[in-house]
């Protein structure tokens, strides 16, 4: 087992998963590294990848119509980033921005998703846990805008 793919064993989202997809992901992922203020990602761009945050924080933006750019959410160490690669047309569907010094995990989300159409159990496996993420960025999406819209009432 490589070293990546022991860090990535160790990480509480891909923890539990079998060694051979540990050591598909870890073919597929490369270091990044972001200063506050660099958008790695802005809605409706090409979702051609997704990230395992290693260090920072970041910051998942949409834009309010006659408010500007509005943080729903604030992602951390430990968490993942981006779940728009699974879903035609592959556009991501918020921005996202650094938000301190943030070191990551990036997969290629093309490799990714020809890896789950060649192995289905990796698939399966994949598609469990960024489900729970969908759902969490929607549940935080709607509180925000509950938040927002509902305070001027």
């Amino acid at each position: 087992m490589s070293a990546i793919e022991a860090m990535l064993g160790s990480q509480s989202f891909f923890y539990g998963m079998e060694p051979d997809h540990l050591a598909t992901l870890a073919h597929v992922a490369s270091p990044v590294d972001y200063e506050p203020g660099d958008v790695i990602f802005r809605e409706g761009g090409d979702a051609d990848a997704c990230y395992l945050i290693l260090e920072g924080d970041v910051g998942l933006e949409m834009m309010v119509p006659g408010r500007g750019p509005h943080v729903i959410q604030t992602l951390h160490a430990g968490e993942i980033l981006g779940w728009s690669w699974l879903f035609r047309p592959y556009r991501w569907v918020y921005d996202a921005q650094a938000l301190t010094p943030t070191k990551a995990i990036r997969f290629d989300a093309p490799a990714l998703r020809r890896a789950k159409l060649e192995d289905c159990a990796f698939g399966y496996e994949l598609m469990q846990r960024f489900t729970e993420v969908l759902a969490s960025r929607m549940q935080a999406a709607r509180l925000q805008l509950l938040d927002l819209y509902g305070s001027h009432r």
